[in-house]
């Protein structure tokens, strides 16, 4: 069971895609097996940085690290993730001020 505070760490393997184009710029990583990410949890991915020049897509595997959310964690992040949300509603198209 996971406690409060403590987080639990395991090793996966990973498929990164990387697409710098007029059309896209994305950097996506996909987990081995389909492992499902939740708020608070963290993901490093191991190896050397990657350049990417404008018009190239690469696509590689590398392994990476899961450090799962204690259960505090998970709650605070989720918590902040309305307060971060909201900060979107502000944005205003509108000229001049309010």
């Amino acid at each position: 069971m996971m406690g409060l505070l403590s987080s639990r760490a395991f090793e996966t393997g990973c498929r990164i895609e990387i697409e710098q184009s007029p059309d896209r710029f994305h950097a996506h990583v996909k987990l081995d097996g389909n492992i499902p990410i939740y708020p608070g949890d963290r993901v490093q991915v191991h190896g050397a940085p990657v350049m990417v020049s404008f018009g190239e897509k690469v696509t590689f595997n590398r392994s990476a690290t899961v450090r799962r959310a204690g259960l505090l964690r998970r709650a605070w992040t989720k918590f902040a993730g309305h307060f971060e949300m909201a900060e979107l509603y502000e944005v205003s198209f509108n000229p001049g001020r309010l």
